[in-house]
C-alpha cells in the first residue's frame, strides 16, 4: 500500500464545510491530508448574527476560530480564485500582495455558500447594507448609532426623516430578526437622545408576499405581523423594492420611501466562484446526487447554499439551512471515507426539524416537530436550541453571560470603529504647524505622517 495520504480539500468555512473538517478532525485517520479552505480565520454562527447589530452580544462571541476547533486538520486563510477540476488543483491567493499557490488535491469538497444578490436594481449595490457578514451586522450598528448622533443635533433638524426612516427589504427570517432587532436597539437608545422622540423613529418592512416568514405558515406569520406592528414597525406586503437615490427608497407601488438605510435581505447567489467549475447546475447552484457527489467529476463534492441536494421526501431539494447543511457535512465526510475503503455510501436523508425566528421584545415564533409556538415560549426555544448548536463551552458561557447581563443592564450603544487615533509630528524646536483644514479633517494629518 502506498504511503501517500489522500489529499481532501474543502473550500468554505461555513456550517456544511465546517462540520466536513469537524468529521475527519473526529476519526483522525491517519491516510488522509485535510486542508480547509476559508477566506476568514474564523468559523460565523450566523443564527445569531441579528444580535450582534442589536448590541445584544459582544461581536466575538458567536465567532470561533478555526484553528481552535481543528487541530488535526490544516487551515488555509485565503481566497479561492480558480478550479481545475481536469488538473485537480485549485489556485488560492492570500497575503497583503494577494500571491497565489496551487493546492492539489484527490477529493474536492465545495462549501462556498452564497453571497448577497441585488438583481442589478438602481442604486441599491452602491448605498444598501446586507445582513451576510460580521462586517456586515458592525456595519449596520455602527450606521444606526451614527445616524442617532447626528439627528440628535439642532442642525440636523431638517434632516432627521431620512436619517432616521430605516428600511429592511425581504420577510424572510433575516429580514424579520433584523428589523425586530434593529427596531428593539433604537427605542431602547433614544432616551439618551434627548432632541429624539419615539414617533421621529420610522421602521418599514419590504415584503413581496402577503405575509411575512412564508416559511412558517400563514398563522405565525400573520401571528409575527401583528406583533411587529404592535411595536411600530411599518409592514409593507406585496410590493419590492426597485430603486435607491441618495436619502430615497423606490417600491414598486410607486411609493417613495425618505430614508438613508436601506438593509438588503431580500435575494441571495451561489458564489460566483461556482461558475468556474465545468458541472451540472441548475438556478447556479451545483447538482449533485443523494450522496453528495458531483456525477461525471471523479472526486468532486458539493453540499450546504452552493449544491442542490436531493430531498427524497418531497421530490425536490433540501432547502438551504443551517441545520440541512451542518448533517450534510458529516454525511459527505462518511462517503469519502467509504470511497476510499470499498464500503457503501450513506444518501443524505435528513426532515427539517423546526425553523424559530426571534421577533423583538423576548418574543418569538417557531414549529417544531410540526408543532406551532409563538410569544415567549418560542423566544426561549429559539435561544435554548441555536445555544445548544454553538460550537466551544468557552462561546456558549460568554453567549450565556452576556443574555444574563442583558436582563439587568440597557443596550450599549458604543460605535466598533478602526479609525486611528488623532496624530501628529512635533519636531526637536516645537509643535509642527497646524492649520482649520487639518483639525477638522483628520484623515488629512494620516497622510502627512504617512509621508
Amino acid at each position: 500500500m502506498s504511503d501517500e495520504k489522500i489529499r481532501v480539500l474543502i473550500l468554505g468555512g461555513g456550517f456544511g464545510g465546517l462540520y466536513a473538517a469537524l468529521q475527519f478532525e473526529k476519526r483522525r485517520d491517519s491516510r488522509f491530508d485535510v486542508t480547509v479552505v476559508n477566506r476568514e480565520n474564523f468559523f460565523l454562527f450566523t443564527p445569531m448574527l441579528h444580535e450582534i447589530a442589536a448590541s445584544d452580544l459582544d461581536l466575538t462571541n458567536i465567532v470561533n476560530p478555526v484553528r481552535k476547533m481543528l487541530r488535526h486538520v490544516s487551515f488555509f486563510c485565503g481566497d479561492v480564485d480558480k478550479i481545475d477540476v481536469e488538473g485537480k488543483r485549485v489556485t488560492v491567493s492570500h497575503g497583503f500582495d494577494r500571491h497565489s499557490h496551487e493546492l492539489e488535491y484527490d477529493h474536492l469538497v465545495l462549501g462556498l455558500g452564497s453571497v448577497t444578490n441585488f438583481f442589478n436594481l438602481p442604486g441599491v449595490a452602491e448605498r444598501a447594507l446586507t445582513m451576510k457578514s460580521l462586517g456586515d451586522a458592525i456595519q449596520l450598528r455602527n450606521r444606526l448609532i451614527a445616524h442617532l448622533e447626528e439627528a440628535d443635533t439642532e442642525c440636523a433638524r431638517a434632516e432627521r426623516p431620512p436619517l432616521l426612516t430605516f428600511v429592511v427589504a425581504g420577510g424572510g427570517f433575516a429580514g424579520v430578526e433584523t428589523i425586530a432587532s434593529i427596531n428593539d436597539f433604537l427605542r431602547d437608545a433614544l432616551p439618551f437622545y434627548p432632541n429624539l422622540k419615539e414617533e421621529m423613529l420610522r421602521l418599514v418592512l419590504v415584503h413581496p408576499g402577503e405575509f411575512i416568514l412564508p416559511e412558517l405558515g400563514e398563522k405565525l406569520g400573520r401571528y409575527a405581523d401583528k406583533k411587529l406592528r404592535e411595536r411600530g414597525v411599518e409592514i409593507h406586503p406585496k410590493c419590492k423594492v426597485t430603486a435607491m437615490q441618495p436619502n430615497e427608497v423606490e417600491l414598486t407601488t410607486g411609493e417613495r420611501i425618505t430614508s438613508a438605510t436601506l438593509v438588503w435581505t431580500a435575494g441571495v447567489s451561489p458564489n460566483p466562484i461556482v461558475a468556474l467549475v465545468p458541472c451540472l447546475k441548475e438556478r447556479g447552484r451545483i447538482k449533485v446526487n443523494r450522496y453528495l457527489q458531483v456525477e461525471g467529476l471523479d472526486g468532486l463534492w458539493a453540499l450546504g447554499d452552493c449544491a442542490l441536494v436531493p430531498d427524497p421526501a418531497t421530490g425536490g431539494y433540501c432547502p438551504p439551512t443551517a441545520q440541512h447543511a451542518s448533517r450534510e457535512g458529516k454525511i459527505l465526510a462518511h462517503n469519502i471515507i467509504a470511497s476510499i475503503d470499498g464500503k457503501a455510501k450513506k444518501p443524505f436523508n435528513f426532515k427539517t426539524l423546526g425553523l424559530l425566528a426571534a421577533i423583538g421584545r423576548r418574543t418569538g415564533v417557531a414549529r417544531i416537530l410540526g408543532v406551532n409556538f409563538s410569544g415567549f415560549l418560542a423566544w426561549f426555544l429559539w435561544r435554548g436550541i441555536y445555544w445548544s448548536k454553538l460550537p466551544r463551552t468557552e462561546k456558549k458561557l460568554r453567549v450565556a453571560i452576556d443574555w444574563a447581563l442583558d436582563v439587568f443592564f440597557s443596550k450599549d450603544f458604543v460605535q466598533y470603529l478602526d479609525q486611528r487615533a488623532l496624530a501628529h509630528s512635533q519636531t526637536e524646536t516645537g509643535a509642527a504647524p497646524w492649520n482649520r483644514e487639518q483639525l477638522s479633517h483628520p484623515e488629512k494629518v494620516d497622510k502627512r505622517i504617512a509621508a
